[in-house]
C-alpha cells in the first residue's frame, strides 16, 4: 500500500473506468469480451457468451468488479444457458482461479503470474494469457475518450480542499495513461489500481480523517460497499446518466460535502436511485 498522509481536511476517492472516463462499453466489448471468446473457446456460444459477459461487467450490480472476479461470474452464468448446453459447448469451471481469488488479494496480472510460475497451473496461465492480451488490446484500442462533462470542474472544485485518490480495479499503466493524457493526474494524489490492492483495501486510507469528510464517487455497486465498508460517504455516478450526475455533483453535492448535509436524506435519495438502476439477475433468468 502507498505511503499516505493527509495535507487537506477533506478525502475524495474517485473510479475511473466508467465513472471518470467513458471507457467501459470501450473496453469490455471491443477488448475484453473478444478475447473472453477466443481464449476460452466460446466461438460456438460467442452470442450468449458476450451477453454474459456483458451483463456482469456492465449491466448489473457485479458491474465494475476485479475482472477475475468477472471472469468467474460470467461463465458461471454462460454454464446456465439452456442454448448453451443444448449447442453440447464445454463452459469451464475455473476452480484454480476461484481458489486463486480466495488467497489474493492484489487481483492484477503480476500476482496472478507468480502464482502461476510457482504452481505450474495451467488453468491459471490461461486465465493470465486471456488477462495480458486484454491489456494489450486496451493499449492498442483505447484512447481518446475524454471525461466525461463536468469531471473536471467537478475536480477542479474539490482540488483546494481534498486529498483525492484514484481507486480503481484497473491495472495501474492503463489509468496512468488515461489520467495523464486529459491532463487529470495533477488533482490526485495517487493512482490506486488493482496492483495495489482491492478499493476496500485502498479506500482504508480515508481511516485519519473525520467520517463525514470523506467521500467516495463511483459508478458501480461495488465501489458503494468499499465505501461503506470504510465509513466513507458515497456519491453514485449512475451508468447511462452519467452527465446528469457530475452536474449535480457539482451543482449540489460538492457543496452538501463540505457544508455537512451531504449524509442522511440526500444521500439516500442517491442510492434509491442508483440501486434501482442495475439488476441481480440477467433477463434469460
Amino acid at each position: 500500500m502507498i505511503e499516505f498522509k493527509p495535507e487537506h481536511e477533506f478525502f475524495v476517492g474517485i473510479d475511473s473506468d466508467g465513472c471518470t472516463f467513458d471507457t467501459m462499453e470501450l473496453k469490455h466489448k471491443e477488448c475484453f469480451i473478444p478475447q473472453f471468446i477466443n481464449h476460452y473457446e466460446l466461438q460456438g456460444v460467442s452470442k450468449y457468451a458476450r451477453e454474459a459477459a456483458e451483463f456482469v461487467n456492465l449491466y448489473s450490480k457485479s458491474r465494475g468488479c476485479n475482472r477475475f472476479n468477472a471472469l468467474v461470474e460470467q461463465l458461471e452464468w454462460l454454464r446456465q444457458r439452456p442454448e448453451v448446453l443444448n449447442r453440447g459447448v464445454q463452459v469451464p469451471k475455473l476452480v484454480s482461479v476461484e481458489k486463486w481469488l480466495t488467497e489474493e488479494t492484489k487481483l492484477g496480472n503480476p500476482a496472478l503470474k507468480q502464482a502461476c510460475e510457482s504452481s505450474g497451473d495451467a488453468e491459471l496461465k490461461q486465465a493470465l494469457d486471456w488477462s495480458e492480451d486484454v491489456n494489450a488490446t486496451v493499449k492498442r484500442i483505447v484512447r481518446g475518450v475524454p471525461p466525461f462533462p463536468y469531471v473536471r470542474e467537478c475536480l477542479d472544485k474539490l482540488a483546494a480542499r481534498c486529498d483525492m485518490l484514484c481507486v480503481s480495479a484497473t491495472p495501474n499503466e492503463a489509468l496512468e495513461a488515461e489520467w495523464a493524457e486529459h491532463g487529470l493526474r495533477k488533482y490526485v494524489r495517487a493512482i490506486c489500481g488493482q496492483e495495489i490492492g482491492t478499493k476496500k483495501e485502498t479506500l482504508a486510507l480515508s481511516k485519519p480523517f473525520d467520517p463525514s469528510n470523506r467521500l467516495m464517487i463511483g459508478d458501480a455497486p461495488g465501489d458503494f460497499k468499499a465505501a461503506m465498508a470504510n465509513g466513507c460517504q458515497f456519491f453514485p455516478i449512475n451508468p447511462g446518466d452519467e452527465e446528469a450526475s457530475w452536474q449535480a455533483l457539482y451543482e449540489e453535492g460538492i457543496e452538501r460535502f463540505f457544508n455537512g448535509s451531504f449524509a442522511g436524506d440526500y444521500q439516500n435519495q442517491l442510492l434509491a436511485d442508483f440501486d434501482a438502476r442495475l439488476p441481480e439477475r440477467p433477463h434469460w433468468k
